[in-house]
């Protein structure tokens, strides 16, 4: 299970996203700074990664185009890099749950 950091979550997160959540990267770090919603969207999609991200953009791709990719949807409003890798860390059974649900495109993390 690897995830993709939307552009505005820190880069900076990832090494200690790595034990739990292999192979995850962030949008500048995979060369994609920049880009719109629907390359990173593909991106995703391409390369099996579930996007997190706080732009309710791809929650309405979700709806549009179904999974994959699947997204986790950070609604805590901008939080220091601390709090928002303790809530991806926190919610690991429930992200885990979500890589596998036959029904379920966007988790939403509060």
């Amino acid at each position: 299970m690897k995830l993709l950091l939307d552009e505005n979550l820190s880069r900076r997160i990832v090494p200690a996203l790595l034990d739990k959540y292999p192979d995850t990267t962030q949008v500048a770090l995979a060369g994609l700074e920049g880009y719109d919603d629907k390359t990173l969207w593909l991106y995703a999609q391409q390369h099996d990664y579930i996007l997190v991200t706080q732009d309710s953009d791809f929650h309405e791709m979700s709806v549009l185009y179904g999974f994959p990719p699947k997204i986790i949807w950070l609604k805590c409003g901008n939080q220091p890099k601390q709090i928002i890798l303790a809530k991806l860390l926190d919610n690991y059974t429930a992200i885990e749950s979500l890589s596998t649900d036959a029904v379920i495109s966007c988790m939403e993390i509060y």
